[in-house]
C-alpha cells in the first residue's frame, strides 16, 4: 500500500503519512482506497478501506475522523475516539491518538513541535486558510513548530475568483504574490503553498516542508474534486508512537 511519507526532520516517535487511492476496494468514480463516508460510496466498502489502511500502516488505534466544513475549529483530543468530530483540525499531546484530515484538493497540513510531544492534522481549504485555521492550530503548541504540506491542487489547476484574492489580501497584502492573473477578468490561479507558508510564517513557523504533489494532475494516485466532481477522499495522518 503506497504512502506519502513527509520529508521533514520530525522526531522518530512522530509517525505521519498521506494515503493514496491505490490498492483499495472501492469501484467506479471512487476506484481505489476511498476513505470518505460522505461522498456516495458504499459505507461497508469505505469501512473495509479504512480497516485495511489502519492494519497496513500499523496505527496504534483507529484514526479520529472529522466532519469537515471549512471551519477554523481545531479540537484537542486526549484519547482515541469512535465518534466523528465537527472540526477541521485535530491536536493531541497524547501518544497513540491518530489525527486525520481528509482531502481531495484542499491542503492537508501536519504540524509537530520540535520535541515531538505534540502533533496536529489540519484540513485547510481556501476558506479555512483565509479565516485562520492554521493560526488556530499553531496556537495550541508549546515551543517551536514545524509543518508539512501534503498533496493538494497545484497553482496551474487551481482557478479562483476575485473573492478568494480579496479574502487573503485583505489580511496580508503580500498574499497577492500567490496569485497569477488569467486573461479572463477576475480569474486567478492560486498557489496554496505560498498562502499557507505566509500564514505559518506569520505565527513563527519557519520550518515548512512540502510534498509538491498535485492531486489534480495525478489521477492514478489521488482523488480530485476539481477534476472529477464525484470522487473519493484520501487522508493525511499523524500520531505520537507509544
Amino acid at each position: 500500500m503506497e504512502m506519502i511519507i513527509p520529508n521533514w526532520p520530525a522526531k522518530k516517535q512522530v509517525k505521519a503519512f498521506a494515503s493514496t487511492r491505490g490498492e483499495g476496494f472501492s469501484v467506479g468514480p471512487y476506484q481505489g482506497l476511498n476513505l470518505g463516508t460522505h461522498v456516495g460510496d458504499e459505507q461497508s466498502i469505505v469501512a473495509k478501506n479504512r480497516t485495511a489502511l489502519s492494519v497496513a500502516t500499523h496505527m496504534p488505534s483507529a484514526p479520529i475522523w472529522l466532519n469537515q466544513t471549512h471551519s477554523t475549529v481545531v479540537t484537542e483530543v486526549c484519547e482515541p475516539l469512535e465518534q466523528v468530530l465537527d472540526a477541521d483540525g485535530l491536536f493531541t499531546a497524547s501518544a497513540g491518538v491518530v489525527c486525520s484530515a481528509m482531502t481531495a484538493d484542499c491542503l492537508p497540513v501536519l504540524l509537530t513541535n520540535i520535541e515531538g510531544t505534540q502533533v496536529a492534522a489540519v484540513h485547510a481549504g481556501w476558506r479555512g486558510l483565509a479565516n485562520g485555521i492554521v493560526e488556530n492550530a499553531v496556537a495550541k503548541f508549546d515551543g517551536e513548530v514545524m509543518a508539512w504540506v501534503g498533496p493538494a491542487i497545484a497553482q496551474a489547476a487551481f482557478e479562483v475568483g476575485q473573492d478568494v484574492v480579496d479574502a487573503f489580501t485583505s489580511v496580508n497584502t503580500d498574499a497577492q504574490q500567490a496569485f497569477i492573473a488569467k486573461s479572463q477578468p477576475g480569474k486567478w490561479l492560486a498557489d496554496m503553498n505560498v498562502l499557507v507558508t505566509q500564514r505559518l510564517n506569520s505565527v513563527g513557523v519557519d520550518q515548512v516542508y512540502y510534498s509538491n504533489l498535485c492531486t489534480f494532475e495525478d489521477a492514478s494516485r489521488f482523488y480530485s474534486y476539481r477534476r472529477d466532481g464525484i470522487t473519493g477522499r484520501q487522508a493525511t495522518f499523524i500520531w505520537i508512537e507509544n
